[in-house]
């Protein structure tokens, strides 16, 4: 049973959307453990029956995978939320994994969900998957999670889904190692993910998009796809500006800023002048850009510059060093220090 006696000590935001809050932390009893705690009391009173609807899920998926390695474990459930043990690893789009061990592992992690009747139906995004500091997988996010009484058609059809959506992170990151049978299963979408794309999609996007203007992207309001053109036309105007990252990060209050890394030779100061705050709440010029090898800019590291996620840069880095040149003097002049970072 869930320890109610256990004290959260905040640490860190990690996400930040209309449903909840995300914050890492630690345990008074045992500052060394770290939790993640997904913070409800909050909430605006319109979202909150569908945010305790998304957490009772949480719950269920939780408990039902109770002891699976590559899952957390459910610590607490009361009225602020529902407090997890912390999951390590790296972000699948972060990890980028390439070796086979990775994905048998990963199917491992399924096929004992299965055998608990649990479907995740929510490991399309990468940012739900882990790899582990020892290669292996680890799923998070458990919201979207069916716990099935009956291993019937939803359960079969659900579960295949599951692992079509593995597979499709492996096409993206390891196509190399997809066998003819996994290409077939990509192939072929489910009847209900077909109706899902054709319909209920549509009416998703029209009502968090247009009605909530929040997008399932992480809580990213969509800042990028409004702001964004208005600022690379003004940034244009700047002989001197090569390129433009645009990047989010969660606002000390409810909200997502946008950040701006504008390779030029300019000043902050004159950058700013140039960029008003309504358009862009940070902007920082730097001397390069971390590029891939076809030149197009590193936006996912710069990403964990602007969110201020210096534990997840740091283990990028000790992967990638021959970033670290460029990457590091972007680091000492970051403009987000304190923004996800909750003070005690």
């Amino acid at each position: 049973m869930p320890d109610e006696s256990l004290t959260f000590v905040p640490e860190t935001v990690l996400k930040r959307d209309i449903f909840s809050e995300t914050i890492r932390g630690h345990l008074a009893e045992t500052p060394a453990r770290k939790v993640a705690l997904r913070k409800l009391d909050g909430v605006p009173w319109y979202a909150r029956p569908v945010a305790w609807a998304l957490a009772r899920r949480e719950i269920r998926g939780l408990r039902a995978v109770k002891g699976l390695d590559g899952v957390p474990e459910l610590l607490r459930v009361d009225s602020v939320g529902l407090l997890r043990a912390w999951s390590e690893g790296t972000p699948l789009h972060l990890a980028r994994p390439d070796q086979a061990t990775f994905y048998r592992d990963a199917r491992r992690l399924l096929r004992h969900m299965r055998r608990r009747g649990v479907t995740h139906n929510d490991i399309a995004k990468p940012q739900n998957w882990l790899m582990t500091p020892e290669g292996g997988a680890a799923v998070i996010d458990f919201q979207l999670a069916w716990v099935h009484r009956r291993r019937g058609v939803v359960f079969r059809t659900m579960a295949r889904e599951d692992l079509r959506h593995l597979l499709k992170q492996k096409r993206a990151f390891a196509p190399g190692l997809l066998t003819p049978t996994e290409r077939r299963i990509l192939a072929r979408k489910s009847w209900p993910a077909r109706l899902w794309q054709a319909t209920g999609k549509r009416l998703y996007n029209f009502l968090t998009r247009r009605v909530m203007n929040w997008s399932d992207g992480e809580g990213t309001e969509d800042r990028i796809a409004r702001d964004g053109p208005a600022i690379r036309a003004l940034c244009g105007d700047l002989g001197p500006v090569r390129d433009v990252v645009l990047c989010t990060y969660a606002l000390s209050a409810r909200g997502v800023g946008l950040y701006v890394f504008a390779e030029t030779d300019l000043d902050k100061a004159t950058l700013r002048d140039r960029i008003p705050a309504d358009r862009a709440d940070l902007v920082q010029p730097v001397a390069r850009l971390p590029r891939r090898d076809d030149g197009a800019p590193r936006d996912d590291v710069l990403q964990l510059v602007a969110a201020n996620r210096l534990d997840d840069l740091e283990a990028l880095l000790r992967r990638e060093p021959d970033l670290e040149p460029v990457v590091r003097p972007i680091v000492v002049a970051r403009c987000n220090l304190t923004d996800r970072v909750l003070r005690r």
